[in-house]
């Protein structure tokens, strides 16, 4: 009976894995006729313009890589540090399990608070502006539950032989961390966050919260400058009523699908070469 039921559930995942790549691939393919012929230089080298054949998204791709990066340095040092306190040092305090708890409520909630957060706490209260670091700050609140949680899972599954082991050689508790559990969990690290930051990649209601511009003439230069990602302006050139922009937010699409698609492929590859070097 016990095995009826776990195949029964083997074809319901199976069927269910089937028709959500089939729904992806009709919406891609629909995309690709869409907005395949402006995929040239000109379009990715551009800049907006009021005439969609002359319309580039070269400002919303810059900023998106732009705010991204900024993101990756304020949300993973944080990040990791925090998952190996809670996981390595503080699972017995009461303090540990109240940041545990608070981390695991914020990891469900929906990015728009995360805006109203980031427009109350850095646009306004610390006079940030409409800067990439304002929209970075917002994106590494919303990313940060999730990379301590993927890291506190990659630190739970290292093996206690390995932390004992180094103990028995007279490691101290940082030596072991720092040489034994951290090196065997680098691969689960890296895979945990390079996923966040492809979520908040795709963000588009935080950064609208906190008033980042829907048309930028330029690319931004330092962590000061407006800003504008690839989620608002396709957002911006779907409004439009005028086909030729929904030609040019198709293309737009699959510009940001191929850079999530690289950052993911980036987080296989390197969890696989890591293990390997474990192995």
């Amino acid at each position: 009976m016990r095995l009826f039921v776990d195949r029964a559930f083997q074809v319901v995942a199976l069927a269910v894995l089937c028709l959500a790549l089939m729904a992806l691939g009709a919406l891609i393919l629909d995309v690709w006729q869409d907005g395949a012929r402006r995929l040239t230089w000109d379009f990715l080298s551009g800049f907006p313009s009021r005439r969609p054949e002359n319309a580039g998204i070269w400002h919303a791709l810059s900023g998106s890589i732009f705010v991204i990066l900024v993101t990756a340095a304020l949300a993973v040092p944080v990040g990791v540090a925090a998952a190996i306190y809670l996981e390595e040092y503080g699972t017995r305090s009461l303090m540990a399990k109240l940041i545990e708890i608070n981390i695991a409520n914020l990891a469900a909630v929906p990015s728009i608070i995360y805006g109203l957060l980031g427009l109350g706490l850095f646009v306004r209260g610390l006079a940030m502006g409409r800067s990439v670091l304002a929209g970075a700050s917002t994106l590494a609140l919303l990313v940060l539950p999730v990379i301590i949680l993927a890291t506190r899972e990659a630190l739970r599954a290292v093996p206690p032989s390995i932390r004992e082991a180094s103990y028995a050689l007279g490691a101290t508790k940082w030596q072991t961390v720092w040489h034994q559990v951290i090196p065997v969990a680098l691969p689960g690290i890296l895979t945990g966050t390079i996923l966040a930051l492809s979520r908040a990649i795709g963000e588009t209601a935080p950064l609208i919260t906190i008033g980042a511009l829907t048309f930028v003439a330029f690319a931004p230069d330092s962590i000061w400058s407006p800003f504008t990602v690839l989620p608002i302006q396709i957002f911006n050139w779907v409004s439009r009523p005028q086909p030729a922009f929904r030609a040019n937010a198709a293309a737009a699409i699959l510009v940001l699908l191929a850079l999530l698609l690289t950052m993911n492929a980036a987080a296989i590859w390197l969890r696989d070469r890591y293990q390997k070097k474990l192995t």
